[in-house]
């Protein structure tokens, strides 16, 4: 059976285009055309002239739905943080485990192999934010948590976890060369955060071979005109870089200056937590953010559909740039090379929503899925 979708406004790889159609097939775009040329035996599905975009990815967050995956890690947190993600157009993720006990690291690494066997499609594996970081630079991190890697510890946790660990933020100032290359040659994102590192030591790791920046300008040294720091090298570089688009973690018109900087490689993370009075990570929700008791920030509020909006309105993003931030370059970072585009012979990941930025529906894998409240 291929269904055509119709009647919307098509957002792919950096255009919004109207007429077509997309036509999906099991699990996959099988071509996209002009709406007059649907086949006369396709099931229809008129749109409505909202957007068709390609499924939100996101690569960092903790929990949802008052289960903090990263505090209790389980296989009903996964469950509850999916299905609110599916609700919410994202497509693919990365579920994040902060710097923690090594029972809490090793349990979350439990649980993600166990939800494997009922994942929906949305669940893509586990982002490590530490505990390898530096504590000068800890943010909302418990620094008796933080230490330094060892190659056994590493490689442990990577080979328990059976493939499950995708990505791993770590301070790689403060690493031996031998994790670092460990790490990679197991094709595990190494992504510098919660750094300190100088100018010229992010020019000699940047893309050598650390390929990604979590959270840009949150928890690293701040440019200074005879001190350049971390962040003049990461504009250099140009390694995949995220950001927090919530006007709170970073103020608007810096994530301007990093989207002239960083162009295609600046991608969208939510970084949001949920609320929760357990465990080392106590978020609680104060007006439109989360902190930690004593007042620190801690993670966001945001959704990927509202960092997307929040770039429009307020950073002056064109809407089809702002969805490939939240889609496409996140996929290739995560080489998901069928996802990120509405495309022939792409996977039919896909989110519908309105000039209001309200979810109207999610596609996964050619399932239409009913959002519920």
């Amino acid at each position: 059976m291929v269904t055509a979708l119709y009647n919307l406004q098509l957002i792919s790889n950096g255009q919004i285009a109207r007429g077509k159609a997309v036509l999906i097939s099991g699990r996959s775009i099988i071509d996209v055309i002009d709406d007059i040329a649907i086949p006369a035996d396709a099931e229809r599905k008129d749109l409505h002239g909202s957007y068709l975009a390609p499924g939100f990815i996101d690569l960092q967050i903790y929990g949802s739905g008052g289960k903090l995956f990263a505090g209790t890690p389980t296989v009903d947190a996964l469950a509850r943080l999916e299905t609110d993600l599916l609700n919410q157009g994202t497509t693919g993720v990365f579920a994040t485990i902060g710097t923690n006990t090594n029972d809490i690291v090793e349990a979350g690494i439990d649980a993600a192999k166990l939800y494997r066997k009922e994942a929906k499609g949305a669940f893509w594996g586990l982002h490590l934010e530490g505990p390898y970081l530096n504590p000068a630079k800890k943010g909302a991190h418990p620094e008796k948590y933080i230490k330094k890697a060892s190659l056994a510890e590493v490689k442990g946790w990577v080979e328990r976890a059976e493939g499950e660990i995708k990505m791993i933020t770590i301070a790689p100032e403060l690493q031996d060369q031998e994790v670092i290359d460990y790490l990679y040659s197991q094709g595990i994102i190494i992504s510098s955060g919660h750094s300190n590192a100088t100018y010229a030591e992010g020019k000699a790791f940047l893309n050598k071979p650390v390929q990604a920046v979590t959270h840009l300008f949150n928890a690293m040294p701040q440019m200074h005109h005879r001190e350049p720091g971390y962040i003049p090298a990461i504009f250099e570089e140009r390694p995949y870089t995220s950001i927090v688009a919530d006007g709170i973690h970073v103020d608007f018109a810096m994530i301007r200056l990093a989207k002239r900087e960083l162009g295609d490689k600046l991608y969208l993370i939510t970084d949001a937590v949920t609320s929760t009075k357990e465990g080392t990570y106590q978020h609680e929700l104060r007006g439109d953010r989360y902190t930690m008791p004593d007042g620190t920030l801690s993670g966001s509020c945001l959704t990927m559909l509202k960092a997307v909006e929040n770039c429009v309105k307020c950073v002056g993003i064109d809407l089809a740039e702002a969805v490939n931030m939240a889609s496409l370059y996140p996929a290739q970072l995560a080489k998901q090379l069928k996802k990120g585009k509405i495309e022939k012979g792409f996977d039919a990941d896909l989110v519908i929503f309105n000039a209001d930025f309200e979810v109207e529906g999610t596609i996964l894998q050619g399932d239409f899925l009913t959002k519920t409240t």
